[in-house]
């Protein structure tokens, strides 16, 4: 094959070296820490994540002690409140040499308002007049409790910004629709129950016609993110939600009803398989096949397509609420295991080209 395997990252979320004795917190350990743990798992070829401002001088250093770049950079931003916050997110992006900048768009404004699609197509063009000239690419990610948490809405987004004679650049995180699977009342938050049941939209990445398929056919996958997520799978009932103390993700006004004393929701599944303890629930190795099928045919798609726009991989295992906070597993470690499977898949791959 011509074509090469984009570089993987690992978003320092998930760079904690947690244990039976050190559960996953949402406390992280320091930036050069996270750095450290990135670069010694021996599997990644950068570090995935956005300095704070006075954090710049030290990531500088670390890509540099390390020899680990800095290639991906993400930001959550609501409509009508946080606008003034991108062209400063661009800037420290392109200061720590990031090419893409991962944009997540609040399902909600600032005032509580669902934003439209047109209006998540209007901030897409901003970022990207502002970044291009800086070397930053936008990108819009698909999640939850952002705009695209309705996946049906990502088709016309793209076709908005492309009327306009500007690429648009998707980041895909399919196991924000993954974990719907089977799930009732994640299908009916965003709105998917009737056209799942219709068979109007298949959201099986293993069967033709898929979500993936569609998307990838468009051209717009440009950043693959792998979170292991199992199909209507277990919530994490060791991270008891308090919606009076914020955390990243969980914005202020949610189109899933936050409550009090809740688990969090069940968006992470354990990619190898746990040791006594180290997880709240059964695991059984097939409930990671939407993953890996997911994995598989972005990189197929990839590598049978001149001109493929992906450019980017990065492992998404996270210490947030919703994914793997008080985990006992060594959370470094799933995300080194997923880096593992995705070079072996281009490996495969390769063997048959």
């Amino acid at each position: 094959m011509s074509t090469a395997l984009p570089p993987i990252g690992c978003n320092g979320r998930g760079a904690q070296a947690s244990s039976l004795q050190a559960p996953v917190s949402l406390q992280e350990p320091p930036i050069e820490e996270q750095f450290r743990l990135v670069a010694e798992a021996g599997v990644f070829d950068s570090f995935d994540r956005l300095p704070m401002p006075d954090q710049l001088d030290t990531y500088l250093r670390c890509i540099e002690r390390w020899q680990l770049p800095v290639l991906t950079a993400s930001w959550f931003y609501a409509l009508r409140q946080d606008e003034a916050l991108l062209p400063e997110k661009i800037r420290l992006a392109a200061a720590v040499g990031a090419r893409q900048h991962n944009i997540m768009v609040h399902w909600h404004d600032g005032d509580g308002r669902p934003v439209s699609d047109s209006e998540v197509a209007d901030f897409y063009l901003r970022a990207h007049d502002l970044g291009m000239p800086l070397g930053v690419e936008p990108t819009l990610e698909l999640h939850v409790n952002m705009w695209s948490e309705d996946p049906r809405r990502v088709a016309p987004v793209a076709e908005a910004v492309r009327r306009r004679g500007v690429p648009f650049h998707f980041t895909l995180d399919y196991s924000h629709v993954i974990f719907k699977m089977g799930n009732a009342e994640e299908l009916r938050i965003c709105g998917l129950s009737e056209d799942v049941a219709a068979g109007r939209i298949e959201l099986d990445p293993r069967r033709p016609g898929s979500l993936v398929d569609q998307w990838l056919e468009m051209g717009i996958v440009r950043w693959l993110q792998v979170r292991a997520v199992a199909p209507d799978g277990p919530r994490n009932r060791w991270s008891v939600l308090d919606p009076s103390q914020p955390v990243a993700a969980v914005p202020k006004h949610s189109i899933f009803d936050y409550r009090a004393g809740e688990p969090g929701r069940g968006i992470l599944y354990p990619f190898e398989e746990p040791g006594p303890g180290e997880w709240h629930s059964p695991w059984d190795a097939s409930a990671l096949d939407c993953t890996k099928a997911v994995v598989r045919k972005v990189l197929a798609h990839h590598a049978r397509t001149p001109g493929s726009g992906l450019r980017a991989i990065t492992t998404e295992m996270i210490n947030l609420p919703d994914y793997a906070h008080n985990a006992r597993f060594s959370l470094i470690g799933q995300n080194a295991a997923i880096a593992r499977f995705v070079r072996e898949t281009w490996a495969q791959q390769a063997a048959r080209a």
